[in-house]
């Protein structure tokens, strides 16, 4: 990979992840405007590695109080924090366990222009009517078992490219009763789990394979995928209670008639 392929795939990873704007329909455009080769699995596990660092260093006091509750909640105590640490990891599981299942299925059939383009709108629009329509009016320690099951499994739907996981953890959320805010927060946390659990089967796939690593792409890109991922986390929570969904709404229909117009 050159520089330039480096520091643009590892940025746009960084800002993807966590906007609700298709970190997959980002990354096919570089590929198909440039002609530019896959990246390969070990950069794919350094971006997201930086991602993660991104979040947990932002989240630290939250994931910190969370992680120290969650332990004491095996001998019975009992607060907000253990029971959101509880409630995010019932919420990963619907995805967790049938991203495994369906992951080669997904990757040989799924990543076409036209599936990334059709979910990047239709998914979309699903967000406007939920930033207009639902009622916003709890934060994320008030969230029940039910309606971390429906985020949950709206979750799952994230495994189709172009979806999201961010834009639709947050759709559900907002449909569930959540503010913007605690909708992104709680979008954000769950993505802890799921993003450790992602890379280390990217990992061990890796493991397996007898490949040269190239130590400068996946330095670098771990760093640009932190640094970028982090500013976004930082400025989303800010303009997410300002400006609301649409903004990000109206981009996708954009990126989506964008991908139609010149890849379909």
């Amino acid at each position: 990979m050159g520089v330039i392929e480096i520091i643009v795939l590892a940025i746009l990873q960084g800002l993807t992840e966590f906007l609700p704007i298709s970190s997959s329909a980002h990354l096919i455009l570089p590929s198909q405007v440039f002609g530019w080769d896959d990246q390969g699995l070990a950069f794919d596990v350094a971006v997201h590695a930086g991602s993660l660092f991104a979040v947990v260093l932002y989240f630290r006091q939250e994931v910190g109080a969370m992680a120290v509750s969650w332990v004491k909640s095996f001998t019975g105590h009992k607060d907000k924090e253990s029971t959101l640490a509880w409630l995010i990891i019932l919420g990963v599981i619907p995805a967790g366990l049938i991203g495994f299942i369906l992951d080669d299925f997904i990757e040989n059939n799924l990543r076409s222009a036209a599936v990334i383009a059709t979910t990047t709108i239709v998914f979309g629009v699903l967000l406007w009517y939920a930033d207009v329509k639902a009622k916003q009016t709890t934060d994320e320690y008030q969230i029940t078992v039910k309606k971390v099951l429906i985020i949950g499994f709206a979750q799952v739907l994230a495994l189709i490219p172009g979806t999201s996981r961010s834009g639709i953890t947050i759709t559900a959320g907002l449909m569930v009763g959540l503010t913007a805010k605690a909708a992104a927060r709680f979008s954000f946390l769950l993505s802890i789990p799921l993003i450790f659990a992602a890379g280390g089967y990217q990992t061990i796939k890796l493991s397996q394979q007898a490949m040269p690593v190239d130590w400068t792409a996946i330095g670098l890109g771990t760093a640009l995928s932190f640094v970028s991922a982090y500013a976004c986390i930082h400025y989303f929570l800010i303009l997410v209670e300002k400006i609301g969904m649409l903004p990000f709404v109206i981009y996708r229909l954009i990126l989506g008639a964008v991908l139609i117009a010149f890849f379909i």
